[in-house]
This record gives structure tokens, C-alpha cells and sequence, in this order.
């Protein structure tokens, strides 16, 4: 009679055969959902990238009539500039959008918020260094907080 090997761990019982169908499946299924996604262009520089997904499109066509399109990518604002950072920052945010736009648990129009709000304001500081370096926090009682007066910037909607 033919006996399948199992793994055992106290009293669980697992047929290594079901482990191998288990890992084949959610290899499978994420790998054609990586296809689907078009999951290799988000690791580039393009910005049309971002308009893979439905909800960035108007978001894309904005910032190409912008000024910044033709000094900055989606990624120069973004992400941070650090390989490790960049690459971490992608992942996360691929995985949090990829929950929100399966599940429909998002706001729309999509806000910046959190982590990548910071991102976004560590980048507008570096590349404008030479502008709001002579604006120090609390100058005028503000806060350094570029978004608050050019919310429309880079993603300029009217049109």
C-alpha cells in the first residue's frame, strides 16, 4: 500500500503532497495576478505606470500638463530616493492598493495620507531646497507643510 510522507508538529497532521498543491496555488494565483497588474512596469521609472490602475488615470493625464512632467516622475515625488527605500516604499504601497482597490475600501478621489504624505513632503523640500530653505518652521507660526498651499501641485485637475 502507498503511504504519502507527512510533516507532523504535535497533533497537526499534514500531507506533504497537500503542502506542494497549497504552495502551487498561491503561486499561481500570484503570479497571474502580477501578470494581470502588469506587476514588472511599477518597478520602473516610468509614470505610466501609474495609470495602470484605473483610479490614477486622471491623476496621470493631470500631471502631464503639469510643469513638473517635464522635470519629474511619479517616483521623484513619490518615492524616496534610496534603493532600499524606494523598492520598500513600492512594496508596501503596492500591497495596501492592491487590498483597497480588491476590497473597494478607499477614498475617492484617492488621498496622500500618512507615511507618503511624509515622502512627498521630504521630496518638495529637496527639490526646492534653494526656496524654502530660507522658510523655517514657525516663522510666521505655520508649520513646513507644502501640501496645505499647493495641494493641486504636480496633479493640477483643471483644466
Amino acid at each position: 500500500m502507498f503511504k504519502l510522507k507527512s510533516w507532523e508538529h504535535g497533533f497537526i497532521r499534514i500531507p506533504v503532497l497537500w503542502l506542494v498543491v497549497a504552495f502551487g496555488v498561491a503561486a499561481g494565483a500570484g503570479g497571474y495576478t502580477f501578470f494581470y497588474a502588469q506587476g514588472l512596469s511599477y518597478l520602473q521609472k516610468d509614470s505610466a505606470a501609474c495609470k495602470n490602475c484605473h483610479i490614477m488615470k486622471e491623476h496621470y493625464d493631470a500631471w502631464s500638463r503639469t510643469t513638473h512632467h517635464a522635470v519629474a516622475s511619479c517616483n521623484d515625488c513619490h518615492t524616496p530616493h534610496d534603493l532600499i527605500g524606494k523598492y520598500t516604499v513600492k512594496a508596501i504601497n503596492g500591497w495596501n492598493h492592491s487590498a483597497a482597490f480588491t476590497t473597494g475600501n478607499f477614498h475617492e478621489p484617492i488621498q496622500i495620507k500618512g507615511f507618503n504624505k511624509e515622502i512627498l513632503q521630504h521630496n518638495c523640500i529637496r527639490c526646492h531646497q534653494s526656496v524654502v530653505g530660507r522658510m523655517g518652521a514657525g516663522t510666521r507660526g505655520e508649520n513646513t507643510d507644502c501640501m496645505h498651499c499647493h495641494s493641486d501641485v504636480g496633479h493640477n485637475r483643471r483644466k
